[in-house]
């Protein structure tokens, strides 16, 4: 299977890149400087010429502070951006995965996401994950839409590298302990995506490694496996006040996974544990 993924050099991109090679299918990988998805005109001429079955997008704007004062600039690439390569994809009958996240939900209560939950995003990010899957399921007949949390991978900057760096000069750090959800790495989450690309089993899923935890949890397992010695405190999110609101439930039902034949991904601990070891 030829498959374009949009996004190729960031921590998920490069991943699934790799995933796709280990399986001999074809990735072509793009950027900003070989396919800017704003650009309605290029995205076509890109996707058509390169003759692929497949889309996964994993481009996008991330800053969740930023976009708060950048909101046309995270609409044009997480809206426009998405809507443009839904339309390729419907013309040319591609199959096309959309990597979303928890952020459409609202983020209260305790109770785990549903995959087809109502979604209320709090914030401006939030707000444009949202649109970009309502433009993939307007357009596009044979779609996937990932929603993914707490990511770290190899490429790009990550919770667990911040986490690491604090180690090297703090002796004591506050983390949020009010915030629930579960991490996932993106080696762990690639091999999922292209089980997932390779079959028809499309609609709405959640995807994230096995287990929950505090950003404070996690935190101290990072040390705890990267054998730093740091006093970790656990507070509230009011004291790191942050100009995008952050969501305290980010718990996702798994269960559509299984239903559909795919294997859950392992516990965070263990892939925590892979991933230093990679690092």
């Amino acid at each position: 299977m030829k498959v374009l993924v949009t996004g190729a050099t960031g921590q998920l991109g490069y991943d699934v890149m790799n995933e796709l090679k280990k399986r001999g299918h074809t990735g072509v990988g793009t950027n900003t400087k070989e396919m800017d998805i704003t650009d309605a005109e290029k995205v076509e001429q890109v996707i058509t010429a390169a003759g692929v079955e497949a889309v996964i997008h994993c481009a996008a704007y991330t800053a969740v502070d930023a976009a708060e004062d950048n909101e046309e600039l995270c609409r044009k690439v997480n809206v426009i951006g998405t809507e443009n390569i839904a339309k390729v994809c419907k013309v040319n009958n591609l199959k096309m995965m959309y990597i979303s996240t928890d952020y459409v939900f609202d983020g209260q209560g305790e109770r785990p996401w549903e995959p087809e939950d109502e979604r209320h995003p709090l914030n401006v990010y939030g707000q444009s994950k949202y649109e970009g899957e309502l433009a993939v399921e307007t357009n596009v007949e044979k779609y996937f839409i990932v929603r993914i949390s707490w990511v770290f991978g190899l490429n790009g900057k990550n919770f667990v590298k911040t986490m690491l760096n604090l180690g090297k000069t703090k002796d004591e750090i506050s983390v949020v302990n009010d915030q629930t959800g579960s991490p996932t790495y993106t080696y762990d989450l690639a091999r999922l995506l292209v089980d997932m690309i390779e079959t028809e089993c499309y609609g709405r899923y959640h995807a994230t490694n096995e287990g929950l935890c505090t950003w404070y949890e996690f935190a101290c397992e990072i040390f705890r496996q990267s054998g730093i010695d740091i006093k970790v405190n656990p507070v509230t999110s009011d004291k790191f006040p942050a100009k995008a609101k952050r969501p305290f439930n980010s718990r996702m039902n798994k269960d559509k996974l299984n239903k559909n034949g795919f294997v859950h991904l392992p516990g965070w601990q263990d892939a925590l544990k892979r991933y230093l070891a990679e690092l």
